[in-house]
């Protein structure tokens, strides 16, 4: 009987799409460096701006570096609550990926600006936090845990979950499209800063 379980048990460890996919060592340092070096480039973007900077608008329906950095550090807080409560809740890929290749996907695609995106509702700013500074605090708190999560959670390539790149991503590349993620509108703070308007102090 133990030696059935022991085949039994191998067999569904070697069946196509349910194989155990620990995260390589390589991997855990990418991701590490990657939230880091995208943190810091929040932190860089938004250092000693003046009020007046903060709250510019090239547009009345466009954001300001205060806006997006309220919805960046927003962001940060949803994604992670959706990992945990359901991408690692989630099971494996039934298909069969190039996981590398998923994991460049979201890295080349999701901080590419010259493809709009409209926020959804619940991370549309709302001053949810009452200032830049705060909203600032936040984020790199925020970013922390996300970065021990990464560091202490095992398993992160065995569950997947749908996502609006149109491939299923693991619990890895989701935490991948978060440093992403900041980095974009990190991208869009150094564009209103070079508007022509953006107030010079």
């Amino acid at each position: 009987m133990n030696r059935l379980f022991c085949v039994i048990f191998f067999a569904v460890l070697t069946t196509p799409g349910c194989k155990a996919q620990s995260l390589a060592s390589e991997d855990l340092a990418q991701g590490v460096k990657y939230l880091e070096k995208t943190s810091q480039g929040v932190l860089a973007a938004t250092k000693g701006l003046s009020e007046a900077q903060w709250n510019f608008r090239a547009a009345t329906n466009r954001w300001s570096v205060s806006e997006i950095t309220e919805h960046i550090a927003a962001a940060e807080d949803l994604f992670m609550a959706m990992i945990q409560a359901k991408v690692m809740k989630s099971p494996g890929r039934r298909e069969t990926e190039d996981i590398q290749a998923l994991d460049r996907l979201v890295l080349q695609r999701v901080p590419d600006r010259s493809v709009k995106a409209k926020a959804p509702e619940p991370l549309e700013p709302k001053n949810r936090f009452g200032s830049p500074q705060a909203s600032l605090k936040h984020f790199q708190e925020s970013r922390a845990k996300t970065i021990a999560f990464l560091k202490t959670t095992p398993d992160l390539r065995l569950h997947a979950a749908d996502s609006p790149l149109g491939k299923k991503l693991d619990a890895y590349e989701w935490v991948l499209f978060i440093a992403a993620h900041s980095e974009r509108h990190t991208k869009q703070i150094n564009e209103v800063i070079a508007d022509p308007k953006f107030p010079k102090r």
